[in-house]
C-alpha cells in the first residue's frame, strides 16, 4: 500500500476466542498489511457488549450489535431491551445493527423464530437510526422478502459474505444496500461470486474477511484475521481491472458511507 490509501475490514469477530491468544499481535499485522480499520460484529447479547469493549480499547475497532440468526432460539425478556439501552449507552462506538438475518443452512435456531427475531430487529435497526447487517444463507426469498416489508432503509444496509446470484445482488442494489465481498473470492469454487463484483459497480462492493472463518487461498482452511483481506483485495482489483489504491481508496470510502464514521487516523 502506498500512499494515504487504506482498506477497513468491514465484518470480523473478534471478540471470538480464536482471537484471544495474540489480539495485539493481529491488530498490528492488520496495520502492516494496510487494514487501518476494523469493524467486529455482534452475533448475540454477549458478543455485542464485547464487541463495544474492544472498540472501547483499540481506536481502529468499531462495533456492531445485534442477534445472529443461529442464536435467536436463545434470547430472554430482557434481550431486546438490553441492547437498545446497549446502543444509546455507546453511539461513538456503534455503527451498525447486526449481523442479523436468516439462515436456513444450519437451522440452530428455528426458522419460525429466526423470522421474528429479524422482523423485530430490523424495526430496532430503523429506530436507531442504523444501517443493518444481514446474514442470509440459504434463505434468500425470505430475506429478501421481509426486507422489502421494512424498505425503505434510509441509513442502508449491507448483505454480508454474499452468496447469491447476479439476480439477487440486482435486488440487493435496488434496495440501496452494498454487497460485501468475503475471502471466498479467492476459491476455485468462487466463480459466481467473481462475475458478481466483475459486473456490480465498484461503488456498491466492501471487503470483509468474517475472520477467524472463510480464510482466502493460500490461507483456506486456516484461521482468518484482518491482515488477510490484502488477498481478496488483489482478487477483486485484478476482477475490476484497477490499482490496489484505487480499489482501497473506493471501499474505504463505501464503509465510511454506509457506517457513518470518520476518522482522523
Amino acid at each position: 500500500m502506498k500512499g494515504d490509501h487504506y482498506f477497513i475490514d468491514s465484518h470480523c469477530h473478534l471478540d471470538m476466542q480464536s482471537y484471544d491468544n495474540d489480539l495485539s499481535d493481529v491488530l498490528e499485522r492488520a496495520i502492516t498489511h494496510g487494514v487501518k480499520h476494523i469493524i467486529t460484529i455482534g452475533i448475540d447479547e454477549l458478543s455485542s457488549n464485547r464487541a463495544i469493549d474492544l472498540a472501547k480499547r483499540y481506536p481502529m475497532i468499531k462495533a456492531t450489535v445485534g442477534i445472529h440468526p443461529h442464536d435467536v432460539d436463545n434470547i430472554g425478556s430482557s434481550t431486546w431491551k438490553n441492547l437498545k439501552n446497549l446502543i444509546t449507552g455507546n453511539r461513538e462506538h456503534v455503527v451498525a445493527y447486526g449481523e442479523i438475518g436468516l439462515d436456513y443452512a444450519k437451522q440452530y435456531s428455528a426458522p419460525d423464530n429466526q423470522r421474528s427475531a429479524f422482523r423485530t430487529q430490523l424495526q430496532m435497526a430503523k429506530e436507531l437510526n442504523l444501517p443493518v447487517v444481514i446474514h442470509d444463507r440459504d434463505a434468500h426469498e425470505d430475506t429478501m422478502a421481509i426486507l422489502h416489508e421494512f424498505a425503505p432503509f434510509p441509513k442502508g444496509g449491507v448483505m454480508h459474505c454474499f452468496s447469491g446470484d447476479m439476480k439477487l445482488a440486482g435486488k440487493v442494489l435496488e434496495l440501496g444496500f452494498l454487497i460485501s465481498i468475503p475471502g471466498v473470492i479467492t476459491f476455485k469454487n468462487g466463480v459466481l461470486l467473481q462475475e458478481i463484483v466483475k459486473d456490480s459497480p465498484l461503488e456498491s462492493l466492501i471487503l470483509e474477511t468474517d475472520g477467524p472463518f472463510l480464510a482466502p487461498v493460500p490461507w483456506r482452511g486456516k484461521r482468518n484475521e484482518p491482515a488477510y483481506l490484502m488477498y481478496t483485495a488483489e482478487k477483486v482489483a485484478a476482477i475490476k481491472d484497477i490499482s490496489i489504491n484505487e480499489l482501497a481508496r473506493q471501499t474505504t470510502r463505501n464503509v465510511k458511507r454506509l457506517f457513518n464514521f470518520s476518522t482522523s487516523t
